[in-house]
């Protein structure tokens, strides 16, 4: 396997865990948004915030995983993405920060008017923030971002069919992976009514997002021909169907309460999808431009992945370790000091 394409591979297992693990996040503030009033919804904001609390800042590490990977091995892609895209990206930036903030700064209120607000930030970025995110997807998937820098329309490219389906998938599919692990994280806590909540939830999400994609398919078909081969057939069938299998399999087990299984079936639905634009659209990054036209050079990619082999020694276990601890039984109780 050449360089470019172990580069290629590299980066969209980073994009894949940081789809599953911060995108479960932003789900919960899709939840956290519909959970209803102060007394109410008190309850499920407390499982999110949570089962969250600990690793939401370390997720966000799969995606500056991406953006310096991308940056230093298809620099030419990079900047036509960055310089096209620049609106659609710069109101995810805005929103990652709001959300952070919000969340952050409600832990920390005392007043309820203060949590409010704070909350509701959290809430209203978690769920723009993967739109403005699945429309530059969306954008890139369907060949509306040219080579060259500034050289696609600021606002055509992402303000079109395939983006605003891809949006609406991408917060559906947040929201889904969240109502999945939610009721796992429920359980475990011993709160059997908020898992039966969320077990309703992640079977009514997961028959929209499978509705969604459906429709995706057919948005595809119109407005992406192109993007719509690439999908159905060659390389990217396999995953399609494991997607399609692993969608409906999530499905059984939530009828059956089966709420560990469901988290594996769940994450390879998503990541499926992930991975049947990947390999569809493999080798070509942009209309025109192949990875093999993009990449740098072998002495950068080589000097780039041997620091990445490096830096999972010492990423790799952290991340193990924090997200081990943080999925303990929680009705665990310490024994009294005396």
């Amino acid at each position: 396997m050449h360089m470019p394409t172990i580069l290629m591979v590299v980066l969209w297992v980073g994009l894949t865990a940081y789809v599953l693990f911060g995108g479960a996040d932003f789900g919960g503030g899709f939840w956290d948004l519909l959970a209803g009033g102060a007394d109410g919804g008190r309850a499920q904001r407390a499982l999110i915030e949570h089962s969250i609390g600990p690793v939401w800042e370390a997720n966000h590490v799969w995606l500056i995983f991406v953006i310096v990977l991308a940056w230093t091995g298809i620099p030419s892609v990079f900047a036509a993405v960055a310089s096209t895209l620049y609106i659609p990206l710069t109101l995810a930036a805005l929103g990652i920060i709001a959300r952070g903030s919000g969340f952050a700064f409600r832990k920390a209120s005392t007043q309820l008017w203060q949590q409010r607000i704070f909350g509701g930030v959290f809430a209203f970025a978690s769920v723009v923030t993967p739109l403005f995110l699945g429309a530059v997807a969306g954008s890139i998937a369907s060949g509306r971002v040219p080579a060259g820098i500034a050289a696609g329309h600021p606002f055509t490219s992402w303000l079109n069919p395939t983006s605003a389906i891809t949006g609406a998938l991408a917060v559906g599919t947040t929201a889904y992976l969240a109502a999945v692990y939610l009721t796992r994280d429920a359980q475990r806590a011993g709160q059997l009514d908020l898992a039966e909540a969320f077990r309703r939830r992640a079977i009514a999400t997961g028959v929209a997002v499978g509705g969604l994609s459906a429709a995706g398919l057919l948005v595809a078909h119109a407005d992406a021909p192109v993007l719509f081969a690439e999908l159905t057939s060659g390389h990217a069938l396999p995953a399609t169907s494991i997607s399609i299998a692993a969608g409906l399999a999530s499905l059984v087990l939530l009828w059956l309460r089966r709420y560990v299984a469901v988290r594996i079936t769940a994450a390879l639905a998503v990541a499926g999808v992930l991975w049947a634009w990947g390999l569809g659209q493999y080798p070509t990054l942009l209309p025109g431009v192949t990875l093999h036209d993009a990449a740098a050079t072998d002495t950068v990619l080589a000097a780039t992945l041997g620091a990445l082999g490096v830096g999972a020694i010492l990423l790799l276990p952290s991340f193990w370790w924090l997200y081990a601890i943080s999925q303990r039984d929680q009705t665990t109780r310490r024994r009294p000091v005396d």
